[in-house]
């Protein structure tokens, strides 16, 4: 079974979103959501411990080709996501993708565009597109 297109999600949201029609009703469900995904992240951690989190200050060597600035760059995770905690976090992701959909919906924007514009921004800057 192949993954719905962007599209075809975003017209399903359309079609179930029906007590939240209002955008400041799903501006503040999107904000809601977003903090859900933080805090299962959070529970991986403080509760589970499945992952851990060391974070310390990047360094970089001007030096390094790309390839050795990735293998510097650390994502401060050790570990993994055990089973429940990643359905936990996933199912947090899509809810807050549905909400980022229907908000997408309300402002008539295609969600498959942004991704082709934002990919294409990536291929074009490159490492400038950093943040």
């Amino acid at each position: 079974m192949s993954a719905p297109s962007l599209q075809a999600f975003q017209d399903q949201v359309s079609e179930l979103l029906l007590r939240h029609r209002s955008l400041l009703d799903v501006l503040s469900k999107t904000g809601q959501s977003n903090a859900s995904v933080n805090r299962a992240v959070t529970k991986a951690i403080t509760e589970c411990g499945c992952i851990e989190l060391h974070a310390t200050k990047q360094s970089f060597d001007m030096g390094a080709d790309l390839e050795q600035a990735k293998q510097l760059a650390g994502t401060h995770v050790n570990g993994q996501l055990c089973e429940n905690c990643r359905e936990a976090v996933s199912s947090e992701i899509g809810r807050n993708l549905f909400y980022l959909s229907a908000m997408a919906n309300l402002l008539d924007i295609q969600l498959d565009e942004v991704v082709d514009k934002e990919s294409q921004k990536c291929s074009t800057l490159g490492l400038f597109n950093l943040s």
